[in-house]
């Protein structure tokens, strides 16, 4: 990864290229050969030279975009002299803009001034509307607002498998993409090829634009998957892969612990600084249950539509007739217990005491479950805590991993005893340099979140999601039947209600419409 120190020798380096390729260039278009040395200047008078906006400059040193815009830079030089073909164009994109030496160097072609940037094929018109809406998209794809679609049903009743989210980049502050060698708007690889859409021979170091707003608790967040190191997207190989922070899977959770809450799972039920969690009223928490029959049986699939049952029903114990709800809120549990062919009906809860391998800090020391759970201490930012054998495993990851080698630290820990090493120096005590949180599913039981993999650090968030604006039942058959119209163009906060403005948004279109129609017409006569 580079440090700051190396991301600015690279950029001193790629200045000196520049300025060898192309200074003759710029004595030919009428300028000093000086100025094709001064950064930033450079970029702005080569900018007039080839008779585009000077605010491209600002495109230049935006990582992902940047990528995009260095070879349109290179073909609008070629052509800026004259040479305007295809060959010229393949040789300036593939030779990474060495082609330039040639122009620079071999060649006496001459400065064509102030020529048409309009193209002059259909081809060229179209090429050039792709690549800048290419770039446009993806400037709001990365700094402002992603889409996102709810691929589980963790967070249901809240969020629904099927909806399509807005998810807010710059509520909690855009994340520079530590990857700037990346194929734009893609993830971690390129769609129907399964290969990696990026490059980790260059990284960025870790940079946030300004938040508007802190994480708090209750909110819904959207993440990086902190212990993600599988295989990629249509990856059928089985090959893990090291995945830098932004190319780590997605998820979305909500946050019930922040920065310095004290927090633990008793019964299922989460408390936060030795007090219930008090959830908004949106939130719909759900749990496992037996359901003991009178032996009359059921309408399985009537069951699931009348109590709003998530995840459907199986049975338990056939012989007992005794069946399992995966997941279904308290309030439909207690309607379900009034059923005349329900004897029974019991929340499943993992005794305390008894031992999950796969719940985090995963050390086979602590006796937790996905219902008993800590306490521990979420870090916060400049705030200190002890080391010994007992918090060892907790922060481990923490510190070697989330605040070290992915921030470009060497901090490796070792425990003897119950003394603590870092790079085998004793330390009794550690100050964290971000804010974690932890995530979880409303879904209890049916959620892969912090309870099994730990913290989220701040370096991981990606947004805030604000906006649902499609949700679509796969369960239905007909197109119609699978359109939640009520979700559409909600927002995903708020109290009571969910109020769709898509009415609203259909007398816009149709307004605007109307407006470009009549337009037209006015200019015809």
């Amino acid at each position: 990864m580079l440090t700051l120190i190396n991301l600015l020798v690279l950029i001193i380096i790629i200045q000196v290229i520049h300025f060898l390729g192309t200074w003759k260039l710029y004595k030919r278009a009428g300028r000093e050969a000086w100025e094709a040395a001064i950064p930033i200047y450079n970029a702005i008078v080569l900018l007039k030279i080839i008779n585009r906006p000077w605010w491209w400059v600002f495109l230049l040193f935006i990582p992902v975009i940047n990528v995009i815009m260095f070879p349109v830079i290179w073909v609008e030089t070629a052509r800026s002299f004259g040479k305007n073909s295809t060959l010229d164009t393949f040789l300036a994109i593939f030779s990474l803009g060495f082609y330039n030496y040639y122009l620079n160097y071999l060649s006496t072609c001459q400065y064509l001034g102030n020529r048409s940037i309009k193209a002059t094929t259909k081809t060229g018109e179209f090429v050039s509307s792709v690549v800048f809406a290419v770039v446009a998209a993806t400037i709001v794809h990365t700094y402002v607002m992603q889409p996102f679609t709810i691929p589980t049903s963790s967070l249901e009743k809240s969020l629904l498998v099927g909806d399509f989210l807005f998810v807010s980049k710059f509520h909690y502050g855009a994340r520079v993409p530590k990857t700037p060698i990346s194929f734009p708007m893609v993830h971690d690889s390129i769609p129907g090829l399964g290969v990696k859409s990026y490059s980790s021979s260059v990284e960025l170091p870790l940079m946030r634009l300004p938040a508007i707003t802190e994480i708090e608790r209750n909110d819904i967040v959207v993440f990086n998957w902190p212990v993600d190191t599988v295989r990629m997207f249509g990856d059928s190989s089985g090959k893990h892969y090291h995945k830098p922070i932004d190319k780590k899977s997605n998820y979305v959770k909500r946050t019930v612990g922040v920065p310095g809450d004290s927090l633990k799972i008793v019964d299922g039920k989460i408390y936060i600084n030795s007090k219930p969690l008090e959830l908004p009223e949106r939130a719909k928490p759900q749990y496992s249950y037996i359901v003991q029959g009178k032996g009359q049986g059921f309408n399985l699939r009537s069951l699931v539509e009348i109590y709003n049952i998530t995840d459907g029903i199986a049975w338990f114990n056939k012989s007992k007739r005794q069946y399992l709800i995966p997941a279904v809120t308290e309030a439909s549990a207690k309607k379900l217990e009034n059923h005349p062919n329900v004897e029974w009906i019991k929340r499943q809860i993992d005794p305390k005491g008894e031992k999950d391998l796969k719940i985090f800090p995963n050390n086979k020391k602590v006796n937790w479950n996905r219902d008993q759970f800590g306490p521990i201490y979420i870090p916060k930012k400049g705030k200190t805590v002890k080391l010994n054998a007992e918090s060892f495993s907790l922060y481990r990851r923490v510190i070697e991993v989330y605040e070290g080698s992915e921030l470009g630290r060497q901090q490796s820990l070792s425990i003897k005893g119950d003394q603590v090493y870092m790079n085998n120096k004793p330390i009794d005590n550690y100050t964290f340099k971000q804010d974690y949180y932890f995530m979880m599913g409303d879904n209890r039981h049916n959620s892969e979140d912090s309870r099994f993999w730990g913290y989220v650090p701040m370096s991981h968030v990606v947004g805030k999601p604000v906006f649902i604006w499609l949700s679509l039942d796969g369960n239905a058959s007909g197109l119609l039947d699978k359109l939640r119209l009520d979700r559409m163009f909600t927002t995903v906060a708020g109290e009571g209600e969910r109020v769709s403005y898509l009415q609203y948004f259909l007398i816009a279109l149709v307004l605007w419409f109307g407006f470009r129609y009549f337009s037209k017409k006015r200019k015809k006569a």
